[in-house]
């Protein structure tokens, strides 16, 4: 683990890179690629996490008790179909969570939810679905289901 990130020194980074993102959307259309490391950084620094190093297999931060924790994150937009997936899921590196980062448009935190590695696997060794048992997509409406929500925005 990297010990030397300093959160607040990345916290102006990401905005920066938030704002590009938000600009590079407006005039293409299509997404800069930022919403892991972004939700990274959101999860760190809502949840007081310690991210990993750049590439360490398997998770990509730990709890204060220890826990190694997989993060995926996922831009919300409002004109977003119904049935949105997660990121592949690998298990051929150890962890003990997975972590769902979820973001409107402008990539501001909308929740945040934990799920056990246990369930996760189980769910997508389920029969029945070649995104689930092929591609390694959980539906965030199923992560939803078998994970504890961490964090939730609060309404303005």
């Amino acid at each position: 683990m990297n010990s030397s990130i300093d959160l607040d020194a990345l916290k102006s980074v990401i905005q920066d890179a938030k704002l590009t993102a938000k600009k590079y959307r407006l005039l293409t259309g299509k997404p800069l690629g930022i919403t892991g490391e972004v939700g990274e950084f959101i999860a760190a620094e809502l949840l007081h996490l310690e991210l990993t190093n750049a590439r360490n297999p398997g998770y990509d931060a730990v709890g204060s008790d220890g826990r190694r924790i997989q993060i995926k994150s996922r831009c919300i937009l409002p004109q977003a179909k119904p049935g949105q997936r997660m990121g592949k899921i690998r298990f051929d590196h150890d962890f003990d969570t997975l972590m769902l980062v979820l973001m409107n448009g402008d990539f501001e935190p909308l929740e945040i939810y934990e799920a056990k590695y246990s369930d996760v696997k189980f769910e997508l060794e389920k029969e029945g679905s070649i995104s689930r048992n092929v591609r390694g997509a959980l539906g965030i409406s199923k992560f939803k289901s078998i994970s504890t929500i961490l964090w939730s925005r609060k309404p303005d």
